[in-house]
């Protein structure tokens, strides 16, 4: 019904051309009143077919207008539906992937748990077994402790003790031909020294001059002094000092009058402290110090202040062996000196001596050439080979060095 219209209004404009085109021809025999009339009927005809038609084409775009949205309302509908169904549908399988993803996390996180867990466990039995065997360790080393104080409360095994720390460090810096352990300094005493050092020089008599050194280790006084120091006790503090003090004056006077004997020792001792703390408790007494050097002739050292005196002695030993040594070399050089003057006039004769024997040689291989070759000069030579096979091939060819 669409294209009725259209099709319509196209065939009255022909109709209209093709009675326009037949009235032409056949003007001379009809009127003009009839071409109107006829012309007006047709306009008439098909004004009414055209209505008719706009009409029934009114009325069909009106129903397949209706039918269109009655079918679009049911696509809708079904849309909706499908849609609702999909979207159910995909939030079942939404839940159902959520569920097991919460199940394959749990079980991740309950073996991971687990694991850390285990580890942990290992971990902390790990420390507290190390810690037990630490403490089984410290119970040893307190049971050492003390049995180190109990060593080190016997007066004779703090001795040893220093004396064996002594001997280590003149081990370690002497040679041990330069020192001499438990020996006799003074003359008419029967007292050991525990070490004493060789100086490199004789006496009067031509017997050795020894510098003695004696280790003491007044421990009593000086665990007082520290207690009271830990405590803050003033009193306590100034009663240990003094009273290290004199232990310190007493091993003092026992070193110079039992082992300094000068010219057999020299005129000074020296006490070895085995504590650095021991050492610096003394030397921090300006006045102890001087008294020591002064009244006693001892010099207080600890362990690494022995350790630079002994390098310096060693130094200075060395410094006195150069220079007794310095003669004999210069004595060494003079008859170098005396023995290379006479190989220089052996040397000379030597090459007097060779010298001639070249002139000899040139002359002899100059003079006697000529002599035989001029003797020889009416002999004509053989080619090598045969020279060769006349010899018997015993001479061999002679070939001359270039160089």
């Amino acid at each position: 019904m669409t294209l009725l219209v259209p099709a319509l209004l196209a065939f009255n404009l022909l109709l209209a051309l093709l009675i326009y085109a037949h009235l032409h021809r056949q003007k001379e025999g009809r009127s003009e009143a009839l071409i109107k009339e006829m012309l007006s009927a047709q306009f008439k005809e098909n004004r009414q077919e055209l209505s008719e038609a706009l009409r029934q084409n009114r009325e069909e775009l009106t129903r397949q207008v209706k039918d269109n949205r009655e079918e679009l309302a049911n696509s809708l509908k079904n849309l909706t539906d499908t849609m609702a169904l999909r979207h159910g549908e995909l939030i079942k399988s939404t839940e159902a992937k959520l569920e097991k993803m919460r199940e394959t996390v749990d079980e991740k996180l309950h073996k991971t748990l687990e694991e850390r867990l285990g580890q942990s466990f290992k971990l902390v039995s790990e420390r507290l077994e190390a810690v037990q065997k630490g403490l089984g360790e410290m119970q040893n080393l307190a049971s050492g402790v003390g049995d180190l104080k109990k060593v080190l409360s016997n007066v004779k095994t703090r001795g040893v003790l220093g004396e064996i720390q002594l001997g280590n460090i003149l081990e370690q810096i002497m040679a041990p031909e330069q020192y001499v352990a438990n020996v006799k300094t003074k003359k008419g005493s029967n007292d050991h020294v525990e070490f004493a050092i060789k100086l490199p020089g004789k006496d009067d008599l031509g017997q050795e001059v020894y510098l003695p050194i004696d280790a003491k280790f007044p421990q009593e006084d000086y665990v007082r002094l520290q207690t009271a120091y830990d405590s803050a006790d003033l009193a306590g503090i100034d009663s240990a000092s003094k009273a290290l003090s004199a232990s310190i004056k007493k091993f003092a006077k026992d070193i110079r009058d039992k082992y300094i004997d000068p010219p057999h020792t020299t005129d000074f001792g020296i006490m070895f402290l085995p504590l650095e703390g021991l050492f610096a408790e003394v030397v921090r007494q300006p006045e102890l110090v001087a008294i020591l050097q002064r009244e006693y002739k001892i010099i207080v050292t600890g362990p690494t202040t022995l350790a630079a005196m002994l390098n310096s002695l060693q130094m200075g030993f060395k410094t006195l062996a150069i220079q007794k040594r310095s003669s004999e070399v210069w004595q060494i050089l003079g008859a170098v000196k005396t023995e290379f003057t006479k190989f220089g006039g052996v040397l000379e004769k030597a090459r007097k001596k060779i010298s001639e024997a070249d002139d000899e040689l040139e002359k002899l291989v100059t003079t006697r050439t000529n002599v035989l070759l001029t003797k020889l000069r009416k002999v004509e030579e053989l080619p090598s080979a045969e020279s060769q096979q006349l010899l018997g091939g015993s001479v061999e060819p002679l070939e001359i060095d270039e160089d």
